[in-house]
């Protein structure tokens, strides 16, 4: 089937909105966008040229490639990994189709091409394409058991995301023929509603790439199986605790809460919100919003970060955030940000758009070292390095969340900008130059020149190629509150709101400036009291940047997991800020006031450590009472630049000393 014309395959951004009829804004193509040196800068750079050059080597090391090619006869290495392991492969090609949406790199461009190679020449006959459920195991292959297990959908819809954005990267088809030849004549003949067999999702992923793949193709069959999937089909029985970790198997609509595995439902909202764009469907739209607000209000960390519990990599209840133990995988985050920005397209809401900042900045930055070799699969909030944890690693069994994060942050040009029937939207401010049009066909050059995160003046230069009219939306973030100042070309504008898009509506001409200056006091926050962790405690952020209190910052006899000591920010101190720019790739550190208290069973404490005290002894009252304290000065860095050092205590929920110390 002929591909969709319109727009070209250079012309789709991150999702080809540009004929979803619910959309309300819709993406710029990566390559409009160029990220020039400043804050995301040297994370791209190391992303090309450490992460996925290395990743790539390891994933050859560790069987991946052997796996295609021992199906072609080319090796006798045994089969290596898990039922999702093609999919590790899949987003790493995936991230090398989004840079090369931004610049050519013939390294990475032969890599990847031996692996679209290796993969087509897999295809078996019927189109199935798989590692896992092949010779001994082949009578296995989409039973409904193993769909609920087996990842081979999952599987699917990476390679189907993986081939698009290589498309879009080069307009080879290749691989998107294979991808659709999997769909059209593996899938489809046999899999659906009655009187074809069931499908269960039991990892969700597929949708969202189905829903991606009708707007490339046009063909209708590919939107409404990923329909149907999202509504689960009762032939296939499902317990009710399967179907909660799972996140489908019963229908999308019915869920009222973020529960089961935190990856599997953001997948599934995703896929169920870009069903929405297509459709308009008003229960899924009900049901998106009153999953977003329960995971944003009740189960989000303060860095973006979601899925509270390690068993199952789930959500927790509702206010369930602790901080030392919580799981909050990188691939979690990642998930939050691109369903929240297939919710802000469909709104422009700046919510949304606050969300997805949130977690880009810090739950998801986190998640590779400034080096470019080492991951976190989980991001805790507070961390002890005496339990013998390492929480960074170059390789993991289950590998999907360092491809994850080289795919996101390749793709991040696509996410700065979107226009709308009326004008465009900025999102997210860093040194850039968008070169692209606006809806009516008007040519239009936009330029960013800023130090964001690290203080807050933003000058943008407008330059469209004939004067005209359009609104420029411009984000004022949720935690700019009232301070932020706006003008265009030296006159101020008014109407600046926290957590909004600015509407600046003129006849804009080439060399129009807007000036924007955004507060960036660092802001103590407190969480719910219902967040029994955080009670007392306060995090800090500056601009949307999470801070954290690393033990190697502090000053000799701060120690922040000595249960003896209370280590507690001041109240009523002021913050200092401090840019250093060869610490750490350069960052803004905070410094305030502190305050170390010994309790006065601080010697007991030691004691029972040594030995010397019994397990119980009678409790004496003055022992609550504070023995010492002494004033220090504590120093933050941000959440994502911890763990670049040697092991080291880390905790963002600093407690707050009581007044009269």
């Amino acid at each position: 089937m002929p591909l969709t014309d319109r727009p070209s395959w250079r012309d789709q951004g991150v999702l080809n909105l540009a004929h979803s009829p619910y959309a309300k804004l819709h993406n710029v193509p990566i390559r409009a966008v160029t990220i020039e040196t400043g804050f995301w800068a040297p994370r791209r750079e190391a992303n090309v040229t450490q992460s996925m050059p290395t990743l790539y080597d390891l994933m050859e090391v560790h069987g991946r490639m052997d796996n295609f090619l021992r199906l072609e006869g080319k090796s006798s290495a045994p089969e290596i990994g898990n039922v999702g392991c093609d999919s590790h492969l899949y987003k790493w090609t995936e991230a090398v189709g989004f840079t090369l949406q931004s610049a050519d790199n013939p390294e990475l461009r032969k890599k990847a091409e031996y692996v679209i190679d290796i993969v087509t020449a897999s295809q078996e006959p019927s189109g199935y394409i798989g590692t896992y459920f092949v010779g001994d195991r082949a009578a296995l292959s989409m039973t409904p058991e193993t769909q609920q297990t087996g990842h081979e959908l999952y599987c699917l819809g990476h390679l189907l995301l993986a081939a698009i954005a290589y498309y879009r990267a080069t307009g080879e088809r290749k691989w998107l023929d294979a991808g659709i030849r999997m769909v059209n004549d593996f899938v489809l003949p046999t899999y659906g509603p009655a009187p074809k067999l069931p499908i269960i999702s039991g990892h969700p992923g597929v949708e969202m790439a189905l829903v991606e793949l009708y707007r490339l193709t046009g063909d209708k069959r590919h939107l409404d199986l990923a329909g149907y999937i999202l509504g689960g089909d009762d032939r296939i029985p499902v317990l009710r605790q399967v179907s909660i970790y799972l996140f489908s198997g019963t229908p999308f609509t019915a869920r009222t809460q973020m529960e089961g595995h935190a990856v599997r439902a953001l997948y599934a909202c995703c896929g169920a919100a870009d069903y929405y764009l297509e459709t308009g469907d008003p229960t899924y739209w009900k049901t998106l919003n009153t999953l977003w607000d329960n995971m944003a209000d009740t189960k989000m960390y303060v860095t973006g970060g979601v899925g509270a519990r390690a068993q199952g990599e789930s959500f927790g209840a509702s206010y369930e955030l602790p901080n030392a133990s919580a799981y909050a995988e990188t691939c979690a985050a990642i998930g939050s940000m691109m369903w929240s920005w297939r919710m802000l397209a469909a709104t422009g809401d700046a919510k949304f758009a606050d969300v997805l900042e949130r977690a880009l900045y810090n739950g998801v930055n986190s998640g590779m070292s400034l080096s470019g070799t080492l991951y976190c699969y989980t991001n805790p909030l507070a961390f002890d390095p005496s339990a013998g944890v390492t929480i960074r690693n170059p390789w993991y069994s289950t590998i999907c969340c360092p491809p994850n994060f080289e795919r996101t942050v390749a793709s991040l040009p696509g996410y700065f900008y979107s226009t709308a029937s009326d004008g465009l939207y900025v999102h997210l401010y860093d040194n850039s130059v968008l070169d692209w049009h606006l809806e009516d066909g008007t040519a239009l050059k936009v330029t960013q020149k800023t130090n964001m995160p690290w203080d807050g003046d933003v000058e943008i230069t407008v330059a469209p190629a004939e004067p005209t009219d359009f609104t420029f939306y411009l984000r004022i973030p949720g935690w700019a509150g009232d301070g932020t100042r706006v003008a265009v070309n030296g006159k101020p504008v008014t109407g600046a709101m926290a957590g909004t898009y600015l509407p600046i509506h003129r006849h804009w001409a080439s060399g129009d400036v807007i000036q924007v200056r955004f507060p960036m006091t660092p802001q103590p926050l407190s969480a719910n009291p219902h967040v029994a962790d955080d009670s007392g405690r306060v995090a800090i952020q500056r601009g949307p940047l999470v801070y954290c209190l690393e033990q190697l910052d502090q000053p000799g006899g701060v120690y922040l997991t000595d249960e003896s000591l209370a280590v507690n920010m001041k109240p009523g101190a002021e913050f200092t800020s401090e840019f250093k720019p060869g610490f750490l790739g350069g960052i803004v550190v905070l410094h305030r006031d502190g305050v170390v208290t010994e309790s006065q069973s601080a010697q007991a404490s030691q004691n029972s450590k040594d030995g010397s005290a019994p397990l119980y002894r009678p409790f004496q009252d003055h022992e609550s009472d504070a023995r010492s304290s002494r004033n220090v000065q504590l120093t933050y860095i941000p959440y994502y630049a911890w763990a670049n050092r040697e092991p080291s205590a880390m905790e963002i929920w600093t407690p707050v000393s009581p007044a009269r110390a």
